[in-house]
């Protein structure tokens, strides 16, 4: 066995969670929500949290938004055990939070198929498909009318 070649399960709490395969290094999770959309890498480590390269206290203003990002972490019990790397693009911070959210939540689930219940049960896993109605022609948005002139 080499040092680079990481081949047991680390045990943290109730389920494991596997050192990842050699050759790929992370566990990979795409998330989706609204326009945004996140790329989320994730590996066994110390509990590091960066978005889009700079920490995530940093990157979240708001505590909600960090409390959602990471709450897949503590419904699994691997919050501070695992590193989790993600870029994130388009949207607005909520919508970069929920696409985080699922991104999370399926590398979560492709490292540990036993993950799959808690984090189905605590809605992580379930897509939010809501986008912005599209403007139609002949009205001010998607339903608004012009205001209307009786002279």
């Amino acid at each position: 066995m080499t040092d680079n070649a990481p081949t047991t399960t680390q045990t943290e709490g109730s389920a494991t969670f596997p050192a990842p395969d050699p050759k790929k290094h992370y566990f990979w999770g795409t998330g989706r929500r609204k326009t945004a959309v996140a790329r989320v890498r994730l590996r066994a480590g110390s509990g590091k949290f960066e978005v889009n390269s700079r920490p995530m206290e940093k990157f979240f203003t708001e505590e909600k938004d960090r409390q959602d990002v990471v709450a897949p972490l503590k419904a699994t019990e691997t919050f501070g055990k695992v590193d989790v790397f993600v870029n994130v693009k388009g949207g607005g911070f909520t919508g970069q939070a929920g696409a985080i959210i699922l991104g999370v939540a399926r590398a979560l689930k492709s490292a540990n198929a036993e993950y799959d219940n808690v984090l189905r049960a605590g809605g992580y896993l379930t897509r939010d498909s809501r986008m912005v109605e599209r403007k139609k022609y002949g009205k001010a948005g998607a339903r608004r009318s012009f205001q209307f002139s009786k002279r």
